[in-house]
């Protein structure tokens, strides 16, 4: 799930923030998954172990929403539809709720990688001799 990204970079700098905004918005309405309803985090892959996790800490309400996105943009792919303009996913409503349960899953497990592989070495008593 982690790949490399230059939005940190982007974002740190303003004007290039304001530069590629348009570029942005312009790529996001080509993509065409709003107009299906679908948000931004529907389109991840759920083959992974991480995002099958992920998807279990989901809130009921919120599995159920996707799940009824999907089925909704599956009958619209198979009738070559799109939705009405007032059922478009609208930009603030596209918001990213898997990528941080997934983000959260991803430290736990190097965290946890990083205690399994963890040395303990117990420090000499002062006075005793080493050989």
């Amino acid at each position: 799930m982690s790949q490399p990204s230059l939005a940190p970079f982007i974002i740190k700098r303003p004007w290039l923030r304001r530069w590629m905004q348009p570029l942005s918005n312009w790529y996001m309405d080509s993509a065409g998954y709003r107009k299906l309803g679908l948000r931004v985090d529907d389109l991840i892959p759920e083959e992974s172990e991480v995002v099958q996790l992920a998807l279990k800490r989901l809130s009921p309400k919120e599995a159920y929403d996707r799940v009824f996105r999907m089925r909704r943009a599956f009958q619209c792919s198979l009738t070559h539809q799109l939705l009405p303009k007032t059922e478009w996913t609208k930009p603030d409503e596209d918001s990213a709720y898997l990528s941080p349960i997934i983000r959260e899953i991803e430290k736990e497990r190097a965290e946890r990688e990083d205690l399994d592989s963890l040395t303990i070495r117990k420090k000499p008593e002062p006075g005793s001799r080493r050989h």
